[in-house]
């Protein structure tokens, strides 16, 4: 059957066709941009207060992340660190302050596109070099911003997880990895951590906090689908420091 239709009218459709696929492309974008902007976990504001109190640390706040340095000190390693999905990146400032102000390492927490790491495709090198100074990275990060973290590790000298797991298999790449996370974590759970063994290297360092939930490791409040945490800001905070600021030193031959 020879068709009827003249070109025009088959222009008119081809346009018609490619004006809805644009449309649903459109309207798409809009709801995630919408949709990364609602139900952000805002940082609590005592421990922020807290940090921007401390003598011992500097903050620099930019487009890119938020940087805490040592004060008056030239620090010989850095970390940075990604949020997790749809929180306020200061939430993360108290939790990471003593490494700042007890192992003098700079911390550079990233503020990613859209709140959520997966789209923010900038290298490594954007938050290093918002602290030119440092010669040797970490990079790390808390929930889905460990996953990115995992996805950037091979511009690091070493990765830090934090209630988080690789996706990518770095069980060959020789890095310096160290993975802490919480016995009562309804979200990375104990079993999700241990299943992701296998992608890291055979020396990595995995340590679990006994009483901390996933949202122990920032300050922005219950977050649904975790445990209840047993332990206080406090001890959490002095445990992160204890724990990844001598790996930190180590890996940079402090």
């Amino acid at each position: 059957m020879v068709s009827t239709r003249t070109p025009r009218s088959r222009r008119r459709i081809l346009w018609w066709v490619l004006g809805s696929i644009g449309a649903l492309i459109v309207l798409a974008v809009v709801g995630v941009v919408i949709w990364s902007q609602v139900g952000v976990m805002a940082a609590e504001p005592e421990p922020l207060a807290e940090v921007r109190a401390n003598p011992a640390i500097e903050v620099t706040d930019t487009d890119a992340g938020i940087v805490l340095a040592p004060t008056g000190e030239s620090a010989d390693v850095g970390l940075v660190y990604i949020p997790g999905a749809k929180v306020d990146p200061w939430a993360y400032a108290y939790k990471l302050s003593g490494l700042v102000a007890d192992d003098g390492v700079t911390v550079v927490i990233t503020k990613p596109w859209l709140n959520l790491a997966f789209f923010d495709l900038r290298p490594l090198s954007t938050f290093t070099d918002l602290a030119p100074d440092v010669d040797t990275w970490l990079v790390g990060g808390h929930s889905l911003g460990g996953v990115r973290a995992c996805q950037l590790a091979v511009d690091a000298d070493g990765l830090a997880l934090f209630a988080s797991y690789c996706a990518n298999d770095l069980s060959d790449s020789g890095l310096p990895v160290i993975s802490v996370s919480g016995s009562e974590d309804g979200l990375s759970t104990p079993e999700k951590i241990a299943d992701a063994r296998d992608v890291l290297p055979a020396d990595a360092a995995l340590h679990e906090i006994a009483g901390a939930s996933h949202s122990s490791f920032g300050d922005y409040g219950p977050q649904p689908g975790d445990g209840t945490p047993t332990i206080d800001d406090d001890d959490m905070r002095d445990q992160l420091t204890e724990l990844v600021g001598p790996f930190a030193l180590d890996v940079s031959g402090g």
